[in-house]
């Protein structure tokens, strides 16, 4: 199992995650604009899953970028990119140390989606902002909904854990953020994946 899972890692790393990212970073670089043009060149911004970094030309030149990548295949190469602040996990970042957290495409994937947004606050500074962008489950009882369910499993084999039914945004908005905006929107290139959310908190 053990060696499963190593190999689950290196295939997303290696033969999936490349691809795929470059082929979403197209369909969503509008609302990336838009989400990350309040960014400033003095910021601190702790990025979660950062994988091939595609969020890295939206960020201005002058952040101070720290990263959380616990898979060691696309931590090897952020690193070769001359990225060293990096960490395996979020419960090493210092408490208060960011202006901004980033997340795009992870909460599909973590395990425990309140840990994580409870992390997201701890690291931030107060008045800090959580900026996000996740694909999500469709509508219950939708159509898209049952396809989800449908390929789910198999999907998250391949995606790394994640998982096309998670609804980040209820979490968002119990984990105590003086203030969420959330907008949906679809990517219907993306088929099953195609609903999602964008927006921020504030801490």
């Amino acid at each position: 199992m053990l060696m499963l899972g190593r190999f689950r890692r290196w295939f997303f790393a290696k033969c999936l995650l490349p691809g795929a990212s470059a082929r979403h970073e197209l369909l969503v670089a509008a609302q990336k604009r838009k989400l990350f043009a309040g960014l400033r060149p003095s910021d601190t911004v702790v990025e979660l899953g950062p994988g091939t970094g595609p969020n890295f030309t939206y960020f201005p030149a002058g952040v101070r970028w720290i990263g959380v990548e616990p898979n060691p295949h696309l931590e090897h190469g952020l690193r070769k990119a001359g990225h060293s602040e990096i960490h395996t996990g979020i419960a090493t970042v210092p408490s208060g140390i960011a202006d901004v957290v980033v997340c795009t495409l992870v909460l599909c994937s973590v395990h425990d989606v309140a840990a994580i947004l409870a992390e997201v606050r701890r690291v931030l500074k107060p008045g800090g902002v959580f900026y996000f962008l996740e694909h999500v489950a469709a509508p219950e009882g939708s159509g898209r909904r049952r396809t989800q369910r449908r390929v789910r499993g198999v999907w998250r084999w391949f995606g790394n854990g994640c998982d096309l039914c998670r609804e980040p945004a209820m979490e968002l908005l119990r984990a105590g953020f003086l203030d969420v905006q959330v907008e949906a929107f679809e990517v219907a290139e993306l088929g099953p994946a195609a609903p999602h959310i964008v927006g921020t908190a504030r801490n």
